[in-house]
C-alpha cells in the first residue's frame, strides 16, 4: 500500500462539487491548502481501505498540499491507534509520526481526528508533560491537541489534566483553541461537577464569550443563567 496508490484510489472519487469544501472547514488558510474534491466520506472509506499502510508512505501523504489527502493520512493513523492488534511500539511510532509533523495537521479537524487515539490514549499509563509543553506552543493547533487529547483521560474518568490545560489555555487569543476548551471542560464536567462549577467561578468574568458558551452548553437552564448573570458583574 502506498501513498501513489493511495491518491490514485482517491482520485477516482473527485467530484467538482467538492472543490471548494475545504475551504470551508481550513481556518487560517496557510496559502497552502489546496482541495481535492472528494467528499469526506470519500476520504473515510478510502483511508479504511488502506488502513494498513506503512508509517513511510503515510508520511509521504502528509506532505500533500492536499487537504484531504492530509485528511486521509490523519484517519489512517487515528484507525491504526485504534486498532487492538496494533503493538505498544508501533503506537510509539504514531505518536512521534503526529508530533514529529505536526505542522502538516494545521487545523482543527485534523487535531479532532487523531489526538485522543494518537497522543491522549497512548499517554494513559505514561507521564504527560509533553501536553503542557504543546499548551505552551506558539502553534494554535499545537495548542488545541493539548487540550483534546485530554478526552482520552475523561473517558478513563480521569478530569485533573483537562482542567490544568485549560487553566493555562482559558484566555487564548484563538478562537478554535477557546471551542476546544469550552468543550472539552464541560465534557470533564459531566464527570466532576464540582471541578466544572469550580473553574467557571474563577474565569466566568474572563474567559471569552465562545468558550463560555460551549462550557455551559449541557448546564441546567437555571445554573445557566446563574453564569451568565455572574458574567455581567464586574
Amino acid at each position: 500500500m502506498t501513498a501513489k496508490e493511495f491518491i490514485e484510489t482517491l482520485a477516482l472519487f473527485k467530484n467538482e462539487k467538492e472543490l471548494n469544501k475545504a475551504e470551508k472547514f481550513f481556518k487560517g488558510n496557510d496559502g497552502i491548502t489546496k482541495s481535492f474534491g472528494t467528499k469526506f466520506g470519500d476520504v473515510f472509506s478510502t483511508a479504511k481501505e488502506f488502513s494498513e499502510m506503512s508509517l513511510e508512505e503515510i508520511n509521504k501523504l502528509l506532505d500533500s498540499d492536499f487537504y484531504e489527502v492530509r485528511m486521509g493520512a490523519v484517519s489512517i493513523m487515528d484507525f491504526q491507534a485504534r486498532s487492538k492488534k496494533t503493538s505498544e511500539d508501533h503506537k510509539k511510532a504514531l505518536f512521534d509520526l503526529y508530533l514529529n509533523r505536526h505542522d502538516r495537521l494545521n487545523n482543527w479537524d485534523f487535531v479532532d481526528r487523531a489526538a485522543r487515539s494518537i497522543i491522549g490514549e497512548y499517554l494513559i499509563d505514561k507521564p504527560r508533560d509533553i501536553l503542557y509543553k504543546l499548551a505552551d506552543s506558539d502553534s494554535p493547533w499545537e495548542r488545541r491537541t493539548a487540550i483534546v487529547s485530554t478526552h482520552a483521560f475523561i473517558r478513563k474518568n480521569e478530569v485533573a489534566d483537562t482542567f490544568a490545560i485549560a487553566e493555562i489555555l482559558v484566555h487564548d487569543p484563538n478562537e478554535l483553541v477557546n471551542k476546544a476548551v469550552g468543550s472539552w471542560i464541560r465534557e470533564a464536567g459531566k464527570k466532576d461537577k464540582k471541578k466544572l462549577h469550580g473553574f467557571l467561578t474563577a474565569y466566568v468574568k474572563t474567559m471569552s464569550a465562545v468558550t463560555f458558551s460551549y462550557a455551559t452548553e449541557k448546564l441546567d437552564p437555571e445554573l445557566k443563567l446563574f453564569y451568565k448573570e455572574l458574567r455581567k458583574k464586574k
